[in-house]
């Protein structure tokens, strides 16, 4: 039979021969707008990026059909409160670090990063196959949201200071801006950790309310204008070997979802993951030179001061996991992991980066 007769006796047109030609999956698509607030201000473009980031690429993967708005922090809800409004239902999904809610429970801190962690690598092997995603994912359930993969900055730097740090005594009486978990071991060492969101960290460096500050790294730090203020910069951040950020889903509104559009949003966060991770590696290596350039003093930490660091990271560590189940669940899956992982680590990958490191600064 010819095409033309075959549409005649079907009785399809123009209009039923464009439905056909249509993908099967575009027509069964409801049309879902969400909110997502973040706990970045839009100068960050690397972390409140990624929430964009991640918000596009949903919305390219469904036609338009589901679309996400993103909010900075304090737009519609504070920098610190997106877990909250995530959980309630006020918003549907948020783009956060987890840890900074370890004040409902220490067990937060293990979905961005436990002091003296795993590196990037490591970390996100363990969220994505090595049991990480499941047991969050269990602990999270108890606050009515689920987490996607949506970020990593990599090892961050130590933070910014009015003063040199040569010894453990100069940590005595600091009060220093850290986020979440790792302020309590700061505290172990005669520190006082302050919690504050990103847009109100200079403020209070400027005004002296606050001794020093860590925030990300070269890129995010130089834009946040901690330099100006502040001249001795440290590193490493042991408290953030490989951070990851996550976005939280409200429990509810996941499960009603379709299949595909979870799976889009899923692997939206996994763009956003491998995006954010390439963004820093791009930008913090010339952040850094400019940052030297202007007058910048880059330290070390102090041999004292990181062995010190390690054993109240750890002491602390035991101290919680004696009396949080959760936590001791999470820290005994991540410990085990990342033990393993770093005795592979050091056969290959870390001689051939000490190999190359030495040789790019000859």
């Amino acid at each position: 039979m010819k095409r033309r007769d075959f549409i005649k006796v079907t009785g399809l047109g123009a209009a039923g021969a464009a439905t056909l030609a249509a993908p099967a999956i575009a027509q069964s698509m409801p049309e879902i707008k969400w909110r997502m607030p973040t706990s970045w201000p839009k100068s960050l473009d690397t972390l409140y990026g990624g929430a964009e980031v991640m918000a596009k690429a949903v919305a390219e993967a469904t036609d338009n059909k589901f679309q996400i708005q993103t909010f900075a922090g304090g737009e519609i809800v504070p920098g610190l409160q997106v877990l909250d409004a995530v959980q309630n239902g006020t918003c549907e999904i948020g783009h956060t670090a987890s840890y900074y809610y370890f004040g409902k429970d220490p067990t937060f801190t293990f979905g961005s990063s436990v002091p003296f962690g795993p590196n990037m690598r490591i970390n996100q092997a363990w969220y994505m196959l090595g049991g990480g995603k499941e047991v969050l994912n269990e602990f999270y359930k108890s606050y009515n949201v689920t987490s996607l993969l949506a970020g990593n900055t990599g090892c961050q730097m130590g933070g910014w200071f009015r003063k040199e740090i040569k010894t453990v005594a100069d940590l005595n009486g600091l009060k220093f801006r850290i986020g979440g978990f790792a302020g309590k071991v700061m505290a172990k060492l005669g520190a006082v950790p302050q919690q504050i969101a990103g847009g109100d960290i200079y403020p209070a460096l400027e005004k002296g309310t606050i001794d020093a500050a860590e925030w990300v790294g070269p890129y995010d730090d130089e834009k946040l204008g901690f330099y100006k203020v502040a001249p001795h910069y440290y590193y490493p951040g042991w408290w953030e070997g490989g951070p990851i950020l996550l976005s939280f889903v409200n429990l509810d509104k996941w499960n009603a979802l379709p299949k595909y559009y979870q799976s889009v949003l899923e692997q939206a966060g996994h763009y956003s993951n491998n995006w954010m991770m390439a963004k820093y590696d791009q930008a913090n290596p010339q952040a850094l030179r400019r940052l030297l350039a202007g007058g910048t003093k880059l330290h070390a930490f102090p041999h004292e001061v990181m062995e010190a660091s390690f054993k109240a990271a750890k002491e602390l560590h035991s101290e919680i996991a004696s009396t949080n189940a959760n936590f001791k669940k999470v820290y005994e899956s991540l410990t085990n992991f990342s033990n393993n992982d770093y005795s592979w680590f050091q056969v290959a990958e870390l001689a051939y980066d000490s190999f190359m490191a030495r040789h790019a600064q000859s």
